[in-house]
């Protein structure tokens, strides 16, 4: 994405280089234009006499074969040559439509994740944001109808309302009054509210009495209505004065995810279960990594995020160059994160997990080998049999829905050579603005991103039993970009390190 900015600024610079040549031949043209009326107001005035002076002569005879061949060719020049031929370089890095459906999904998942209403978006208040940052009529439209071509009128009825609300304001726009009410009055009868449908509707034939639809949608709503009404023995409602639709107007629909709610209240800091009596079970401490050479010298600080589960933070675990490197080497290797497929095993991109991610080579850089061997000194677990160092990152809107780490496929060939993912060693290589915790469900806990920080987990009890506590999830971020890279440690090559308990969950 901070690529496409740079592409931008270069393609703005390419179109003002074509308006100043569009204008020089503009400027040239209507120039020898000028010089040219003035000749034919002179000779027109008395063709015979003017002609009569031979140079006269010649020089018409001149222009028109020679200066308005010339000004054909200048007319027919193309300054657009330039700037075509550099857009076309660009275009293939340009997003494409599933982009900014996706972009537009994105903004739709914070508004749910963070219960923002859409006019905060509209509006650009977000907590953390440093730029301004407006939807327009048309914009807001856009995000409605990416929603309604989906069946998604929960989000349609909020987008329209607001493109609506902007439109009533007096703001300037493209898509007229008579469409946005065309969505929003279907979109509310799909939500179940039939006077307010019947209501945007009567509007919409009060605006456009020839519209196609307008008529046969009031009828069949206003049928409908009279029907719910004698079936319930009601009485008719008074006309709404259509309220303005906000995020309590409607339910929003429930998906697939039973933890919904605990997921998303603790992305936004809310339902946290860390009681006096549990922070009181938190410590810090100097970690030598059991008298480690390399760190008996320079010890990492640690601090407990949690007692049971316990997951710990390392303070200072990568500093600033090795950051920096680590996306540098990134960069170019990031392509759309996978999940594994439950059912084929076969690695696939999922709405439920949105960010970039890339797998460096352990000898690819020396600084991707100091990383590994300074995860082994902290845990005290091999790395041998551990996954590559994967950098992901999470742009606005990115996320990772509930998930384990571990595997829970007894039979998973992929777990055959190097065992289950035994730990979690995760470090923060960004601050983020606003949103982008990693939050525990299970237990109700958050750890938010620091910079230079790392977080450290068992997936597995001792015993090898997968800790079905640890189920977590990436929020979605929504101010800022967060990076993170990821050590997953397996079991082989831990027996003496990391030996088995004599029960199940030791």
């Amino acid at each position: 994405m901070t690529d496409l900015i740079y592409t931008e600024k270069e393609l703005v610079q390419s179109l003002k280089e074509y308006i100043q040549a569009e204008e020089a031949k503009i400027a040239a043209v209507k120039s020898w234009a000028d010089k040219l009326d003035m000749l034919t107001q002179a000779s027109t005035a008395d063709p015979e006499g003017y002609l009569a002076h031979p140079v006269n002569a010649y020089k018409l005879v001149k222009r028109l074969n020679t200066v308005w061949s010339e000004l054909e060719s200048l007319v027919l020049q193309d300054p657009s040559d330039g700037f075509i031929s550099n857009i076309s370089v660009h275009r293939q890095h340009f997003p494409d439509e599933e982009d900014e459906k996706g972009a537009a999904k994105a903004l739709m998942r914070l508004q749910d994740t963070y219960r923002l209403d859409s006019e905060s978006f509209s509006k650009g208040k977000l907590p953390g944001v440093r730029y301004s940052a407006l939807l327009t009529v048309d914009d807001c439209f856009d995000m409605g109808k990416t929603a309604y071509n989906d069946a998604d009128y929960y989000h349609a009825v909020l987008w329209m309302q607001q493109a609506l609300r902007q439109l009533d304001a007096g703001e300037e726009a493209i898509v007229s009054k008579v469409d946005l009410l065309d969505y929003l009055s279907y979109s509310v009868y799909q939500m179940g509210d039939l006077p307010r449908a019947i209501e945007l509707t009567r509007r919409m034939v009060a605006l456009d009495p020839t519209h196609e639809r307008a008529g046969g949608n009031l009828r069949y709503f206003e049928r409908l209505l009279s029907k719910e009404l004698r079936e319930s023995e009601k009485s008719k409602p008074e006309p709404s004065m259509e309220k303005p639709i906000d995020l309590s107007t409607y339910e929003r629909p429930r998906d697939y995810l039973p933890e919904r709610e605990t997921y998303e209240a603790l992305c936004r800091g809310e339902g946290v279960n860390l009681t006096p009596k549990r922070r009181s079970r938190l410590f810090c401490r100097y970690q030598n990594g059991n008298r480690n050479p390399r760190l008996l010298l320079a010890p990492m600080m640690e601090e407990d995020e949690w007692d049971s589960p316990h997951i710990v933070r390392f303070l200072d675990a990568l500093s600033d160059a090795e950051m920096e490197k680590i996306k540098e080497l990134a960069k170019p290797r990031l392509a759309r994160a996978t999940v594994r497929d439950p059912k084929s095993g076969v690695l696939t991109t999922a709405n439920y997990r949105v960010s970039k991610s890339a797998w460096l080579e352990e000898d690819i850089d020396p600084v991707i080998t100091r990383v590994s061997q300074r995860i082994e000194d902290l845990t005290g677990l091999t790395v041998d049999t551990a996954e590559l160092l994967q950098v992901a990152n999470y742009g606005v809107g990115g996320q990772y829905e509930p998930h384990y780490d571990f595997s829970r496929r007894p039979f998973d060939s992929n777990l055959k050579t190097a065992g289950n993912r035994l730990a979690t060693y995760l470090n923060y290589m960004s601050d983020v603005e606003a949103g982008g915790a990693t939050v525990f469900p299970d237990f109700g806990a958050a750890i938010w991103p620091r910079k230079g920080t790392a977080v450290f987990w068992y997936n597995l009890f001792r015993s090898g039993e997968g800790d079905y506590r640890t189920r977590h999830a990436a929020c979605p971020v929504l101010v800022g970009s967060k990076w993170v890279a990821n050590k997953w440690i397996h079991e082989r090559g831990q027996e003496f390190r990391r030996p088995c308990g004599l029960t199940e969950v030791d």
